[in-house]
Order: structure tokens, then C-alpha cells, then sequence
């Protein structure tokens, strides 16, 4: 029995070590007609073992995983074909960037997400975060970036939270990304903080959660990836440093019951936000590890 607990330990910290580095698919999504040409990228196959190829897996909406291709990442040729209804529709081809999935006539049933991966040395698989491919006669169009202030300081102890959502995009799929300067300065930098997505039709949202800085009062500012270009929100949102000392907490009797009973309700509704965050943030990442473990066991 002393050796499950070191056992699930080992696996936790293989599955860390497996998200800590990826292959890296520039790529988040790829918008095709039919018969057009299409291309993947995956960058990052030098972390891989020298000898060891990399293998291509096709993921549908209502399917699971599936390998359909491997690829010598030095001669850029085909090691081995995998049962798939269309494998003969895939080649490899040599780019400036490195070998390259390649489909010369796109087709319907290509629609589907596109992962790399390979072996590393450590004893586990490294996989790209995946490309999704659109076969659609449907124009691109870049979203509509706005940032808010999702919260107020005040009910989170020093801490804030700012919300960005991405709209009115085709694909609908978007990347993140936050950064900050410091008042009046101009340099900007990458943005650190715990980061929830939200999505829904016709919109996605991420809410980012800063740890107040006793010192500076920062600005962030939202950008938004996507296949139509990089959009950065029209507005910054300016996050102070706290003050030096809280005011006097005003008694009770001083605020109508009515007002004392709707600042309650306001203060429970934040606080159960905050809860519900933080246990997705945290079943999230469980998930993934149990995912990753999993995949190194099979």
C-alpha cells in the first residue's frame, strides 16, 4: 500500500512535466473551400528524440483520437500509413519552418482538429496544442475585442479581475493573451495571473485574476489570437496599487437595513464566483494530468 502514493506521485510529476513543454502549432484554426490546399505546422520536434518519428492524430467533433500518420522529421517522408478512410489525402511536405502535414485537395470529411506529437527521452509524449480545420465557404472575420472590470477590489482582499470577451468571429475559436505596463511607462510586458475561458455561441470570454501589487498601479490590455489576424482591445483597463490604509469600516447602524441586506447579497454573490472559479481552475487542471498520466500508461 506505501508504494500507490508514490506510484500516483511519479505520474503526477511525469504528467507536469509534459505539460510544462509541448509542440508548438502556431495555427489555431484553418479556414478551407473545397479542393483548396492546406498545410500544418509543428514547430518545437527538436525536444523529440533524435530517432523517433512524429505521428499525426485526426480528432472529429463526435470522435475520439485517432492516428492516422507518421513522419520522419528528418527526411520529411512518410515512415507509415494507419488505417484511416482517407489516408492516402495526406503527404508531408518540406516548408522553411520545418516538415509540414500537408492535404493537396480538401474535402468535407477533412474537418476535424490536427495534432502532432512525439517521444520524448523522459518517457512520455509531447503534443501540439492542435490546429482545427474549417472546410466552409464562409468568409474570415476578425472579432470585436472589449475589457472590463469583472469585479470590484474591494470583495477580493487585495486581488482584481478582468474580463475580455471576443465576439461576432468566424472561426469562432480565439488564444488569449494579457499584458501590462506601468503608469507612465511605455513598455509592455506579458501579463502573470490565474486565466479562466468562458465559451458560448457567438462569443468567447477570459477572466483574468491579478494579484494587487503593493507598489505600482498597473494598465492591461487584452489581444485576442485569431486565423483573421491579432486584435488588441480599444481600451485598457488600469488596476491601482491598494492604499495605504483602509478607511473606517462604517458601523451597521449607520447603513438602511435594505442597503445593509443588498451589499450582503452582493458580497455572498462575488464570493461564491470566486469559489466556482477556483474549483474549475483546479478540476481542470485534475483532468489533465489524470488525461496525460492515462496516455503514458497505454
Amino acid at each position: 500500500m506505501l508504494f500507490l502514493p508514490a506510484a500516483a506521485l511519479c505520474c503526477l510529476c511525469s504528467a507536469l512535466v509534459a505539460m510544462a513543454a509541448q509542440l508548438i502549432q502556431d495555427d489555431l484554426t484553418l479556414t478551407r473551400r473545397v479542393d483548396d490546399k492546406v498545410s500544418f505546422s509543428c514547430r518545437g520536434t527538436d525536444q523529440c528524440d533524435v530517432d523517433d518519428d512524429v505521428d499525426w492524430y485526426q480528432k472529429k467533433d463526435t470522435e475520439t483520437f485517432r492516428l492516422f500518420l507518421r513522419i520522419d522529421k528528418s527526411s520529411c517522408t512518410i515512415t507509415e500509413r494507419y488505417d484511416h478512410p482517407q489516408q492516402d489525402d495526406f503527404s508531408a511536405v518540406n516548408k522553411m519552418n520545418g516538415c509540414e502535414l500537408e492535404i493537396q485537395k480538401v474535402k468535407l470529411l477533412h474537418s476535424a482538429t490536427y495534432y502532432c506529437s512525439c517521444y520524448v527521452a523522459h518517457n512520455y509524449w509531447m503534443f501540439g496544442s492542435g490546429t482545427k480545420l474549417f472546410v466552409t465557404g464562409e468568409q474570415v472575420v476578425k472579432p470585436v475585442v472589449s475589457v472590463y472590470p469583472a469585479a470590484s477590489r474591494a470583495h477580493l482582499e487585495g486581488n482584481s479581475s478582468l474580463l475580455c470577451v471576443a465576439s461576432a468571429m468566424f472561426p469562432p475559436l480565439v488564444r488569449f493573451s494579457w499584458n501590462r505596463r506601468k503608469e507612465n511607462e511605455e513598455e509592455w510586458l506579458p501579463a502573470e495571473g490565474e486565466q479562466l475561458e468562458l465559451r458560448e455561441s457567438g462569443r468567447t470570454a477570459a477572466i483574468l485574476l491579478v494579484d494587487g501589487d503593493a507598489l505600482y498601479t498597473y494598465k492591461y490590455r487584452c489581444s485576442v489570437q485569431h486565423e483573421g489576424g491579432t486584435v488588441e482591445a480599444q481600451t485598457e483597463q488600469e488596476v491601482p496599487a491598494p492604499a495605504a490604509s483602509c478607511p473606517p469600516e462604517r458601523e451597521p447602524a449607520d447603513l438602511p437595513a435594505l442597503q445593509q441586506a443588498d451589499l450582503s447579497f452582493q458580497s455572498q454573490c462575488r464570493v461564491k464566483l470566486l469559489c466556482v472559479l477556483y474549483t474549475v481552475l483546479i478540476v481542470k487542471s485534475l483532468v489533465y494530468c489524470c488525461g496525460l498520466s492515462l496516455l503514458m500508461i497505454l
